[in-house]
């Protein structure tokens, strides 16, 4: 603390990211990461663009990326922004589009940025409870809002939110915006991004942290209505007018070019969470319907902090969130490699029968 801060900084409370150990031979299952590497492709694309030309500035426009991602997803390229990490853009879209009178909505239970967000920027939100079930029920959000967010799947707990639901949502909320956090939909949830078409109030975010296996690279983008995309441009370039480097908006538009490796390596991620699911639920675990690259499990005779602990110590680190308590007994477990979820299933089964 210092005398020196601006009065706003003592009221944040920041975000806590996961834990990225430097500890070697690690079993990492805590910040969902892809256990796949990048495409060949993103990589020779990196190679190439390793150049004389990085003494320039990159686009700002981010041109080349923007038209890569408005042609994989059927749009126009004004309806595309692009920004450094999903979490950059998403903060872009808290003070551009969901800072009015009325409260922002969502859920209890989440992305816990999204609270950390409306501190920064002093955005008045309510939090909606999950149901019993843990899922998130649409007909609590049909009240008075600033604005509505949500991931679908939700995080931390994966549960999908059917489009059918998203869509009514969309049509009883046409005074405000509904944000759909997309960060996990490529591992099984459906995407919203065929209603943009069709409600001007609905704006989609994606990464390529997670399907795309470039959360080193920090890209990540939203795409709506081109009214809401130009309040996004008018924030950003009233903040950084270069948020994509030169690599990124190389290994963007290559991933999106090798639809045949993404494909595979989702598919892959896929028939692990559920060959998981199976040998977790054999060992008395319960765990939540996932659409995401995680799974949210507990067992009902083990505390989630001492499940942690354990693993720990037999190097494998798993997201245990001690607030809500509602959630305290719940592990977020990342999908693994085969070896790795091997090991993480011996671990479990040695702490068991401990």
């Amino acid at each position: 603390m210092s005398k020196f801060w601006s009065p706003i900084v003592h009221a944040l409370t920041p975000y806590v990211p996961g834990e990225q150990p430097k500890i070697q031979n690690l079993i990492k299952l805590n910040t969902n990461e892809n256990p796949y590497g990048p495409s060949p492709k993103v990589i020779a694309a990196l190679q190439a663009e390793a150049a004389d030309s990085l003494r320039l500035y990159p686009d700002p426009d981010s041109s080349r990326m923007k038209a890569a991602i408005a042609e994989y997803h059927g749009l126009q390229t004004n309806q595309v922004f692009v920004g450094n990490g999903s979490d950059e853009v998403l903060a872009h879209i808290f003070q551009a589009l969901l800072k009015h009178d009325l409260p922002l909505l969502f859920p209890d239970i989440t992305y816990s940025f999204y609270p950390v967000y409306c501190g920064l920027y002093g955005i008045q939100y309510e939090t909606v409870p999950l149901n019993a079930r843990f899922e998130i029920a649409i007909d609590d959000y049909l009240r008075p809002n600033g604005g509505i967010i949500f991931p679908n799947p939700n995080a931390p707990t994966g549960i999908p939110l059917p489009l059918a639901d998203i869509e009514g949502l969309l049509q009883a909320n046409k005074d405000s915006v509904v944000v759909i956090d997309e960060a996990y939909v490529d591992f099984g949830t459906e995407s919203a991004v065929a209603l943009i078409s069709r409600y001007p109030n609905l704006l989609v975010t994606h990464t390529y942290s997670k399907s795309r296996s470039l959360a080193g690279l920090r890209i990540g983008y939203a795409v709506g209505d081109a009214g809401l995309i130009e309040a996004l441009i008018r924030v950003k370039d009233s903040f950084n007018s270069y948020p994509i480097d030169r690599f990124a908006e190389a290994g963007a538009v290559a991933a999106l070019q090798d639809e045949a490796y993404f494909q595979q390596t989702r598919q892959q991620v896929i028939a692990a969470r559920e060959q998981l699911v199976d040998d977790l639920q054999a060992l008395g675990f319960e765990v939540l319907p996932s659409g995401a690259n995680f799974i949210f499990a507990r067992h009902p005779q083990y505390a989630g902090e001492q499940l942690a602990a354990g693993l720990r110590e037999q190097a494998v680190i798993v997201r245990h969130f001690k607030k809500p308590a509602r959630i305290s007994d719940f592990l977020r477990i990342t999908i693994g490699n085969e070896s790795q979820n091997l090991a993480l299933i011996a671990a479990v089964k040695s702490l068991l029968q401990a």
